[in-house]
């Protein structure tokens, strides 16, 4: 029996659009599955799977098709409009000024935040969402991931992130997974443009236990701030709120540890979580 590939949708949205052209691309030029794998050096499940829009792409593979295919940055610039839609709709407008900001501040009372994380410390993460299925999972994972891409550019903004010791102790994911998680936080300690700092726990009870801020300053000089609880988040763009919710911010970073005692904390924690070493055989 013929094999038949499954019809598109592509006009649903971005991501359909972009597994779309992919496959218009392919066709074009006389490639099967198979022989595009080898290419842009992927799998032909995942290549198949994005094409019919159940797999969000990964971040490097638009790049890798615009080379194979000649398109300038064509699937460059439907990335970065599928992308968007990975997360939820209230969340969009916080992306979209988080990838122009000069400044980025985050205070995390429970995990690392989201432009320091691995690659296996956010897949850990999500993967305890009852709610996602496995490729949902992948698509979350690949759109947290995608919001890394500016922190390598030469326009990256400055990051100051706050984070509880908490999220130090915690393990997330296997050990290996939790000593690479701080070995990455520890790199962006006290770099030109990194700062972390840690909330130790004798800094005794504070207004934001539990919950998660983010406090974007845009190129003209505008603010705004993001408060996010379990399920839902909210954006602040009026100035009496984003003012006082900067003074709660001040107050976290005058209790928190400088970044010289919060790395040493950082190495203590990578000690606990050290992985055992494979006793010969």
């Amino acid at each position: 029996m013929a094999f038949k590939p499954q019809t598109l949708t592509p006009y649903l949205s971005a991501r359909h659009y972009f597994g779309a052209e992919q496959r218009r691309h392919r066709e074009a030029a006389r490639l099967s599955l198979v022989q595009l794998a080898g290419i842009v050096n992927s799998s032909k499940s995942t290549l198949a799977r994005i094409e019919t829009a159940e797999l969000m792409p990964p971040p490097d593979l638009p790049d890798r098709l615009d080379a194979a295919f000649g398109t300038d940055k064509h699937f460059h610039g439907l990335y970065e409009l599928a992308k968007r839609e990975a997360h939820p709709d209230q969340y969009r407008r916080f992306m979209d000024f988080e990838a122009q900001a000069e400044v980025v501040e985050n205070f995390v009372a429970q995990a690392v935040p989201g432009l320091l994380q691995t690659k296996e410390y956010a897949r850990a993460l999500l993967s305890v969402q009852e709610a996602l299925t496995p490729e949902q999972v992948d698509e979350r994972v690949n759109a947290r991931l995608s919001r890394q891409d500016r922190l390598r550019s030469a326009e990256r903004p400055l990051r100051w992130a706050i984070i509880d010791e908490a999220v130090l102790r915690r393990s997330v994911g296997s050990a290996e997974c939790m000593h690479k998680q701080l070995a990455r936080l520890l790199e962006q300690v006290d770099t030109p443009d990194s700062k972390v700092q840690v909330l130790p726990f004798s800094s005794g009870p504070y207004s934001l236990m539990g919950g998660t801020l983010t406090l974007l300053t845009l190129p003209n000089g505008s603010a705004m701030a993001y408060e996010e609880g379990i399920r839902v988040g909210h954006l602040y763009e009026d100035r009496t709120s984003v003012k006082e919710w900067r003074r709660q911010y001040e107050v976290l970073r005058a209790n928190a540890l400088p970044p010289a005692a919060s790395a040493e904390l950082i190495r203590q924690a990578m000690e606990d979580h050290k992985p055992c070493d494979t006793p010969p055989n």
